[in-house]
């Protein structure tokens, strides 16, 4: 953390991502989202498609996906929504879809992720919440990197979670091959990868024009993701987390992928629309020094450059 003032903006916990790009124009903008066929990616996608851009769901399952282009589409009236395959725990899925794309590419809102499953390994032995979000993620935006930069002017947006205070990344064990292996921890770990992302991408990339910034969407009881978690009530656990409906919990997420409010910004972590200032223990808010520390972070981008191009 930096004395440098926290960014604020006019929208809040309570905004909606369709509010927060009201008066944005993103004609002639392209946008990738993952996860993009429900939740928050869907919602993201609408609200950038909504402010003209030609949005592509990178998603797993494409049926789902052309569910959810028809119905942005039949919402926004926008026709430059498309759909393509794209699996973050597989390599050769990762590296069809970046050698397939063509153009610049102005936004990319890295918003795929699992939360809290049981431990589960890919087939290179890689535990299953690292492996899907961060090093899908990382190697995505890594083989996107020239169409990123040829954008002039290209935002990365690492969607993270306020639960990544449960978990700094274990250098000694990411895969949990000799530590016990524990959920929350592990998803923990994932998200403090995603704010470290954000931070070392802005560093290496910011001469090439692109800027990355990561979030906490807050607490989304409606979505997929929260399956593996058990249910608490809005309002009840006390730890100031912010509950959010879908359409609230993009907001931030559009926020950094579009709003001019975010002109010139980087490796920051936002949460409620506006910079999130330090974690205090007990709180369900702000961000850890460990997830921001830049060291931390350039060892993180070796690591995952060795482990998905060895």
């Amino acid at each position: 953390m930096t004395d440098t003032p926290l960014l604020t903006t006019p929208f809040g916990a309570g905004s909606t991502a369709l509010e927060v790009v009201d008066g944005v124009d993103l004609a002639g903008r392209r946008a990738v989202v993952t996860g993009a066929s429900s939740g928050l990616g869907v919602e993201t996608a609408r609200a950038l498609a909504a402010a003209g851009a030609e949005v592509t769901l990178a998603v797993r399952d494409t049926a789902a996906g052309e569910r959810a282009r028809a119905d942005i589409a039949a919402s926004t009236g926008g026709p430059d929504v498309r759909v393509a395959q794209l699996d973050l725990v597989s390599r050769e899925s990762v590296r069809r879809f970046t050698d397939g794309w063509e153009g610049p590419l102005h936004i990319l809102v890295a918003n795929a992720g699992v939360m809290a499953m049981p431990l589960t390994r890919t087939p290179e032995g890689w535990e299953a919440q690292f492996a899907t979000n961060h090093l899908g993620h990382f190697a995505l935006a890594a083989g996107l990197h020239d169409a990123l930069a040829a954008a002039n002017g290209a935002r990365i947006v690492s969607v993270g979670s306020v639960g990544h205070v449960g978990g700094d990344v274990d250098f000694d064990d990411l895969m949990f091959d000799r530590r016990p292996y524990d959920a929350f921890v592990a998803y923990g770990q994932s998200k403090t990868a995603n704010i470290l992302f954000a931070v070392e991408a802005t560093r290496r990339w910011a001469g090439d024009g692109i800027l990355a910034n990561s979030l906490n969407p807050g607490r989304i009881p409606s979505t997929g993701l929260m399956r593996h978690v058990p249910h608490v009530d809005a309002g009840t656990d006390g730890s100031g987390v912010s509950w959010k409906t879908p359409e609230q919990g993009a907001a931030t997420s559009a926020l950094l992928a579009a709003s001019p409010l975010l002109d010139g910004v980087g490796g920051r972590y936002f949460e409620d629309c506006a910079e999130a200032g330090p974690h205090r223990p007990g709180v369900r808010r702000g961000v850890a020094g460990y997830a921001l520390d830049p060291d931390r972070a350039a060892r993180l981008w070796q690591v995952s450059l060795d482990l998905v191009h060895p």
